[in-house]
C-alpha cells in the first residue's frame, strides 16, 4: 500500500530498498524556502541494522502490512531460539542475530508476537518491560539510596545492565526492554 513520506509514523513499517524496515523515530522538516522533506531512522527488520533516510515530502512510499502470530519462546541452543505458535503449536526457530538486542529479554515460556514478512519469520516485538532475577553483581554498598551510583549486575538471560548501588544478587527487577534501563524492583 503506498502512501505520501508526510504519512509516516513511527512504529510503521515501510518496504525500503526491497526490504522491510520499521520506523523507529521521524522528523518532519521545512528549511526555509527549501522543499519539506521527511527524515527518518528506520530498522532493518531483517538483519537489524539501523538506517537513515530522507524522504521528500511528496515522495510515495510503500507500507507493509506484517502478520502477527502469538507465539510462546520455548529455549534456545546458543544460536538459535525456538517458539510454538500458541494457536497451531507449530514450531519456528530465529537465528540470534536476527532477534538482535531483544534475545536477552526472553525467558522460556514468555508470550511474544512474531512478525512474519511474505510467510517467513523476520522479527519480534517483546513486552515494554521484562522482570528478571538478578544472578551476579557486586554486594550492596551499605546506606547507598536512589541515587546516581550504579552497578553493573548480570541477569538470569545473559545481559548485564547498570543498576542502582543497593540492588542485591537474587532479587527480580524490570527492565524497560526499549534502551535496556533498570526500572524497579520486581514484586
Amino acid at each position: 500500500m503506498g502512501i505520501q513520506a508526510t504519512q509516516i509514523r513511527k512504529g510503521m513499517v515501510l518496504l525500503h530498498n526491497g526490504t522491510p524496515h520499521k520506523v523507529v523515530e521521524f522528523h518532519h522538516h521545512t528549511p526555509g524556502n527549501l522543499r519539506a522533506m521527511v527524515q527518518t531512522k528506520m530498522r532493518n527488520l531483517k538483519t537489524g541494522s539501523t538506517t537513515e533516510h530522507r524522504f521528500r515530502s511528496t515522495e510515495d512510499v510503500e507500507r507493509v502490512t506484517l502478520d502477527d502470530h502469538q507465539m510462546t519462546y520455548l529455549y534456545n541452543d546458543g544460536s538459535t531460539y525456538y517458539f510454538m505458535n500458541t494457536e497451531t503449536y507449530e514450531q519456528i526457530d530465529l537465528r540470534a542475530e536476527d532477534l538482535g538486542d531483544m534475545a536477552g529479554y526472553l525467558l522460556p515460556e514468555t508470550v511474544i508476537q512474531v512478525q512474519f514478512y511474505e510467510g517467513s519469520p523476520i522479527g519480534i516485538e517483546i513486552p515494554a518491560t521484562v522482570d528478571l532475577l538478578v544472578v551476579e553483581t557486586e554486594p550492596e554498598i551499605k546506606g547507598a539510596t536512589v541515587s546516581n551510583v550504579g552497578k553493573p549486575a548480570k541477569l538470569e538471560t545473559g545481559i548485564t545492565i547498570q543498576v542502582p548501588a543497593f540492588i542485591k544478587e537474587g532479587e527480580k527487577i524490570r527492565v524497560d526492554t526499549t534502551d535496556g534501563r533498570y526500572i524497579e524492583r520486581a514484586k
